[in-house]
């Protein structure tokens, strides 16, 4: 996510050498016992012999039936439905399917199934605390321990596909993590990952307010002109990057009613970011929030803009002409405000939300095409359903919401065509929930049922 106010947390935490390795050695010890904890689990989850997604999947048919199924492209509700599932893949889907000899039948009641929801902005390698002292205190083996369960929770949470933002700080290590998802050995969503994000020196991402002698490093990649943004492109992409993450804005001040937030990259540098990624036939997702380097990212044709906190009516109709996703990220913005370090804090975290919510409705009336992500990470993973509720809240219908998260979410994260709707030769990539989505949104926080690559992980 973002370095936000975090340094008064830095500042407020000088101590002596010792103590602080106290301190760390006590932290490292909670997350390694949490996660000794956790393996009976995951093992039992993988199964003794599987070591491949396709290999979990039942050897025989899987027929789910339930009192009501998502008809996400055309909008409604079928009564009942049923979904039929041969290893990985959906085989038919309606209100009444073949019922082969010998299927497994799982009857899920007075439930609704859904495709697996997406969520196309997380940090995997973040977790709730002081964001700078956890990149700069925790090893990277240890957060990619940590990387691992939060993946974990956000599956068991109904989230079957990611799309991860940055390690902030840990390189190329959500390689690993999606490799590992990939040859299913543990359980997690479908992940798109950008290695560790590009940011210039002194940007958003930089370490700030720290001793200069001491060299901090920052939490994002170094690329301060066209020459050196190709070069950390080429090196991430080398490294296993799925897209590349640039953070284009910051840091963020509102004046007036109006958001003040200095761009990072000019349109010439952009430009050849995005030339230099197309080339390889990968993309290029900008954090901005603002004017002008908004205008520069849409310009420049990326994928997605992240937070898109104001956008001017000329961004918009590039975004609405090109295709260009904007992913609001509502719940980060609520989680700042209702956590800050202070009262002045919390006053300039929501002055943002309160413009935020408003710049949005006018995003949704010039035709912005939205997408679902909710920065989890600095909030508890396995809590992000309640994007979708605020994208509720501040002005969708339900339906748009869960069509922003299911079809657009697909498109983004390229796997159009593949996840996203209960559709023969699609994933298996399932959830059910209690109610109606379509009625109340809110009943994406009650997920109680997850089919992934039709491996049924939650029952």
């Amino acid at each position: 996510m973002e370095q936000r106010a975090s340094n008064t947390v830095a500042n407020s935490g000088k101590a002596t050498f010792q103590s602080s390795i106290v301190v760390t050695s006590r932290v490292m010890k909670r997350h390694f016992s949490l996660f000794i904890g956790c393996v009976p689990v995951i093992l039992g989850l993988i199964g003794p012999t599987a070591t491949r997604a396709q290999e979990q999947s039942s050897p025989k048919p899987i027929l789910l039936h339930a009192a009501r199924l998502l008809d996400i492209e055309n909008g409604r509700i079928l009564q009942p439905g049923e979904v039929l599932v041969e290893r990985d893949r959906i085989v038919a889907a309606g209100t009444s399917v073949n019922h082969p000899s010998g299927a497994e039948i799982i009857d899920l009641g007075d439930r609704t199934l859904m495709p697996g929801l997406i969520d196309a902005h997380i940090h995997l390698f973040l977790h709730p605390g002081a964001e700078d002292l956890q990149t700069v205190q925790e090893s990277v083996p240890q957060r990619t321990i940590m990387a691992t369960l939060a993946a974990r929770d956000d599956l068991m949470a109904g989230f079957t596909a990611e799309r991860d933002m940055g390690t902030e700080g840990a390189g190329s290590a959500d390689s690993a993590v999606r490799n590992a998802i990939d040859e299913g050995l543990i359980p997690a969503p479908l992940l798109r990952i950008s290695g560790n994000a590009i940011n210039i020196l002194g940007g958003h991402e930089d370490a700030l307010g720290y001793n200069p002698e001491q060299h901090v490093l920052p939490n994002a990649t170094y690329a301060n002109n066209t020459a050196e943004l190709i070069a950390a492109i080429r090196q991430q992409i080398k490294e296993g990057a799925d897209f590349i993450k640039i953070y284009e804005t910051g840091a963020d001040s509102v004046r007036d009613g109006k958001l003040v937030t200095p761009y990072q990259y000019t349109l010439p540098e952009l430009s050849a970011a995005v030339e230099e990624t197309a080339r390889v036939g990968k993309k290029v997702a900008v954090h901005a929030t603002g004017e002008p380097g908004t205008l520069y990212a849409a310009s420049a044709g990326v994928a997605s803009i992240d937070h898109a906190d104001q956008l001017s009516e000329e961004t918009m109709r590039m975004m609405k002409a090109k295709g260009i996703f904007a992913v609001p990220t509502f719940t980060i913005f609520e989680y700042f405000a209702d956590h800050a370090s202070s009262p002045a804090q919390a006053a300039r975290e929501r002055a943002i939300l309160d413009l935020k919510i408003k710049e949005f409705r006018g995003q949704l009336a010039a035709g912005v095409p939205m997408a679902v992500g909710s920065d989890v990470g600095p909030f508890p993973h396995g809590t992000q359903a309640r994007e979708l509720e605020l994208m509720v809240k501040y002005g969708l219908t339900p339906l748009a919401a869960l069509q922003a998260d299911l079809i657009n979410g697909a498109k983004l994260l390229g796997w159009e065509g593949q996840i996203g709707a209960l559709k023969p030769g699609y994933l298996a990539d399932i959830v059910a929930v209690p109610g109606d989505p379509l009625q109340d949104i809110s009943v994406l926080k009650k997920v109680s049922f997850v089919m992934k690559g039709g491996v049924v992980y939650r029952k």
